[in-house]
């Protein structure tokens, strides 16, 4: 199992977002932007050698997100249910996601195997997000997932309908 670190309010912004080890190492790199159909997301390693990705695809009933390990498609996350705890399903990989979003106190699984948890750790260098991988093959979907589930959390738009204001005054 490892740990990788990803530096809060640095996961949902348009920024080159570093994701580092225990020890402070720059491990990957996560660059692109998000907002409208077909933005993306790639992970980098260090070296430069792409990792993994995912893409914004709109839908008719909400926004789902295409996750790539490398340029192979292996996944499509969408957001199911929203009660008193978020459920989110990535098809291809049977991977859910459980857990307080809001918090950013979460896991996925694949059945009942845990492949990774997310929690906050104060360092002394400031609030982290931190990832518990258990196969580090991947942490590279893992860190996606996060930033999928971070945009999603910040990036609510609430369609607020127009109030209809009547002036009895002029009738």
């Amino acid at each position: 199992m490892s740990e990788f670190f990803i530096q809060e309010q640095q996961l949902n912004m348009i920024t080159r977002t570093v994701v580092k080890d225990e020890q402070g190492h720059s491990l990957f790199l996560l660059v692109g932007r998000w907002g409208s159909r077909g933005d993306v997301l790639s992970l980098y390693a260090m070296n430069g050698e792409l990792l993994a990705g995912i893409k914004q695809v709109s839908l008719t009933f909400g926004t789902r997100f295409e996750l790539y390990k490398g340029f192979d498609k292996v996944g499509v996350m969408r957001k199911l249910l929203n009660f008193n705890a978020d459920f989110y399903y990535i098809q291809r990989l049977h991977w859910t996601v459980l857990g307080d979003i809001k918090e950013h106190r979460y896991s996925i699984y694949h059945v009942n195997r845990k492949i990774m948890s997310l929690d906050k750790a104060t360092l002394l260098t400031g609030n982290y997000f931190v990832l518990n991988v258990t196969n580090d093959e991947d942490a590279p979907l893992c860190i996606c997932i996060a930033a999928v589930l971070d945009y999603w959390l910040y990036n609510k738009k609430k369609i607020k309908q127009p109030f209809l204001k009547v002036n009895w005054g002029t009738c």
